[in-house]
């Protein structure tokens, strides 16, 4: 398992020979899955940090 992971990690960024449409469509969809993901892991760290709800906020308005 250890290996499998160094040799993904080492052939992310390598340029990928791509011979048809349906290649390149399957790429661009893995690429774009793995962005969503990243984003699906990122999202609540940044909702806690940046865009927390402070409940004292309100109270100023009254």
């Amino acid at each position: 398992m250890g290996e499998q992971l160094t040799n993904f990690f080492n052939t992310i960024g390598e340029p990928v020979a791509i011979g048809t449409l349906v290649e390149y469509y399957d790429y661009i969809k893995a690429v774009e899955y793995l962005v969503c993901v990243g984003f699906l892991i990122a999202f609540p760290f940044f909702y806690r940090k940046v865009i927390m709800y402070d409940k004292d906020a309100d109270n100023g308005n009254k």
